[in-house]
């Protein structure tokens, strides 16, 4: 289980969820509410790290934002960074995956002096819903079934088993074998998606274009995605990996958007070589 801990900061109070030893990493998503349960992409980490699983504001126990704006990117850059000093850090490892890894983009970006490395899964520095591989643009087969689904899934009063099959169902149109949806997703971990955050996220995705900055990214960062990937198409981590000065492309030939469970230990092995180097 992971040791809850509330974040008093400047800005407000912060829930976190810490698990294992070693050099310390930050998770978060989003529009995701976490809990002592944990998170498959931030389990990844905890057995050769320490990782700080994060809600940001209106997830979880955190603090509710007073104003609209708090539930941006950049203020959830804010907020982490709040995190990272109050909890002694001088640097830490930033890993995100999908709009996880939106919000590392902007972290590197500003405060690249804060971050010993940046690991990017299955992301994009601009809005990716105008590729036409992409499950969110209105050309693709299953673009409206994945919105009907987003808009059960914001219902308060579901019945847990109902939101189960339709958290699996929207899973699995993102999954190269949808069919290995058990074997892939077998652990007791429950998150939940903030409504709040994804309904102002829809809209900042919107006119979100950081690809001219990422020249500002200053730290050594690894960036992986599989070759299917249907919610931020491999197109955007080619992007990413030529216009970031340090950075490596991971390409996962057999894995849609969740490589980190459909090719766990390739995914593995990459990430401990990648964190092996930066203790050298």
């Amino acid at each position: 289980m992971w040791e809850q801990r509330i974040i008093r900061t400047d800005r407000g109070s912060i829930e976190v969820f810490i698990k294992g030893e070693g050099l310390p990493v930050c998770v978060t998503h989003h529009y995701s509410a976490f809990n002592h349960t944990g998170d498959y992409y931030a389990d990844i980490f905890t057995d050769k790290n320490k990782v700080v699983l994060v809600n940001l504001k209106d997830a979880g126990n955190s603090d509710k934002p007073n104003h609209a704006y708090e539930l941006s990117m950049i203020d959830a850059v804010l907020d982490l960074e709040e995190v990272r000093k109050k909890l002694g850090y001088k640097e830490w490892i930033y890993a995100g995956h999908s709009t996880g890894g939106m919000i590392g983009i902007l972290y590197g970006i500003h405060y690249s002096t804060s971050l010993k490395a940046l690991i990017l899964t299955g992301t994009a520095a601009r809005e990716y819903s105008s590729s036409n591989k992409c499950v969110y643009n209105v050309n693709h087969p299953h673009f409206k079934r994945m919105q009907d689904l987003l808009e059960l899934l914001k219902q308060p009063n579901m019945h847990e088993e109902e939101r189960s099959l339709l958290l699996k169902e929207r899973t699995q149109l993102s999954l190269r074998k949808p069919e290995n949806y058990e074997k892939y997703f077998s652990k007791d971990i429950a998150k939940r998606i903030v409504p709040s955050r994804l309904d102002f996220f829809s809209r900042e995705a919107l006119i979100f274009d950081v690809t001219r900055q990422l020249s500002k990214v200053r730290t050594k960062t690894a960036i992986l995605c599989g070759s299917y990937d249907v919610q931020c198409p491999l197109e955007f981590s080619v992007e990413l990996s030529q216009a970031i000065p340090d950075a490596s492309l991971n390409i996962f030939l057999n894995s849609n958007h969740y490589p980190h469970l459909e090719e766990r230990d390739t995914f593995k092995r990459v990430i401990y070589n990648f964190l092996k180097e930066l203790e050298e």
